[in-house]
C-alpha cells in the first residue's frame, strides 16, 4: 500500500498539516506535500539569511573594535607591555606547569565541596526539635562563609593558621589555600543542594514512608537522587568559578600558574605573562562552560516534554 497525503481545505488541528490516504496495492511511503516541502525550504532559506547576517554583524563589531583598539594613542606602548611575543613565550611553558596544580587543586577541592555542602544541606533539612542545634550550626556556616569574601578568607587561613604555630598542622600554602577554597564553596554548593531538596515536592517523601521505608532512607534513595539532576546546572558553574579562583592561592606563594607569571612580570616589569596566564585560564574554563550550557538546555529540553528531570 502507498501512503500519499491529502491537502485538507479544513484547518483540523494544525494549520498546513496534512491528511494521509492509503492507495491499496501501493508501498508503506511517505510522501510529503507540496505545502509541507515549501515550508521546509522557507525554514531553511530563513537559517541561512540568519546566519549570514550574524556573521556579518559580528565581522564588523569586531572589525571596529579592532580599528579603535589600534588607533588609540596609547596602543604602541599598551601593545609592548601587555601583547609582547617574546615574553609571551617565555611565560607559557612556566604558566602551564603551574596550571597543574590549578588542576589538581580543582579536582580534590570539588569533591571536597560537594561532599561538605551535600552534609551541610542534609543538617539543614533534618526535621525535628532534636536536630535544631545542628540546623543553626549549618545555616550560621553558610551564612558566614557566604558573607566572607574569598579573598579575606584565604589570607586568614593561609597566613593566619602557620601564625598560630600549631602542632601537627600543616603550614603548606597549598593545602591552606584548598581549605581556604573549600570552607567557602561548600557553603554555596550547600544551599543549591538544599534548594534541590525543598524542590522536591513532599507527596514524594510522603509516598516513599508509605511504601515502609525509613525518613533515611526515603531521603537517600527518593529526595536526593531527583536534588541532585535538578541541580545539576547550577553545581557546574560554582565548578567554573572554583576553577578560576584556584589561582588565588598564590597570595599564600604557591607556585601556580598565576604566581609563576607573577613572578616573571616582578622580574621584567612586562604585563603579557598575566595574559598568558588568563587566556590559559580561559582556555580550560570554556569546555566546562559549554558542557553546563548543553546540560541546561537538554534539561529544559526535557522539561518543556514533560520528561523525567
Amino acid at each position: 500500500m502507498t501512503v500519499v497525503e491529502e491537502e485538507s481545505g479544513e484547518d483540523s488541528g494544525e494549520a498546513g498539516m496534512p491528511s494521509r490516504g492509503v492507495v491499496p496495492g501501493g508501498d508503506d511511503t511517505y510522501v510529503p506535500s507540496q505545502r509541507r516541502i515549501e515550508r521546509e525550504r522557507h525554514k531553511r532559506a530563513r537559517a541561512r539569511r540568519a546566519t549570514a547576517i550574524a556573521a556579518l554583524s559580528t565581522l564588523v563589531t569586531a572589525a571596529v573594535v579592532y580599528l579603535i583598539v589600534v588607533n588609540a594613542p596609547g596602543w604602541p606602548r599598551t601593545k609592548e607591555t601587555f601583547f609582547n611575543a617574546h615574553y609571551a613565550r617565555e611565560a607559557l611553558p612556566k604558566v602551564l606547569d603551574g596550571l597543574w596544580l590549578n588542576v589538581r587543586l580543582l579536582l580534590v577541592c570539588g569533591v571536597a565541596v560537594l561532599v561538605l555542602g551535600m552534609l551541610i544541606a542534609v543538617a539543614r533539612t533534618l526535621r525535628g526539635p532534636v536536630f535544631f542545634p545542628l540546623r543553626v550550626l549549618a545555616a550560621a556556616y553558610t551564612d558566614f562563609f557566604r558573607g566572607l569574601p574569598l579573598i579575606i578568607n584565604l589570607m586568614i587561613v593561609v597566613l593566619g593558621v602557620p601564625a598560630l604555630r600549631l602542632q601537627g598542622v600543616t603550614v603548606d600554602p597549598v593545602l591552606l589555600g584548598g581549605t581556604a577554597l573549600t570552607l567557602t564553596y561548600s557553603a554555596y554548593v550547600a544551599e543549591v543542594f538544599r534548594a534541590g531538596i525543598e524542590s522536591v515536592h513532599p507527596s514524594q517523601r510522603a509516598a516513599a514512608r508509605s511504601l515502609g521505608l525509613t525518613n533515611r532512607q526515603a531521603l537517600r534513595h527518593v529526595v536526593l537522587p531527583q536534588a541532585v539532576r535538578r541541580q545539576v546546572p547550577p553545581l557546574l558553574n560554582d565548578l567554573v568559578s572554583l576553577q578560576k579562583d584556584t589561582g588565588l592561592v598564590s597570595i599564600g606563594g604557591a607556585v601556580d600558574a598565576v604566581r609563576a607569571s607573577d613572578i616573571i612580570v616582578g622580574r621584567s616589569l612586562n604585563y603579557t605573562p598575566y595574559i598568558v596566564a588568563g587566556l590559559v585560564f580561559v582556555a580550560l574554563t570554556i569546555p566546562m562552560t559549554r558542557f553546563t550550557d548543553w546540560v541546561t538546555a537538554r534539561m529544559d529540553r526535557r522539561r518543556a516534554q514533560g520528561g523525567n528531570l
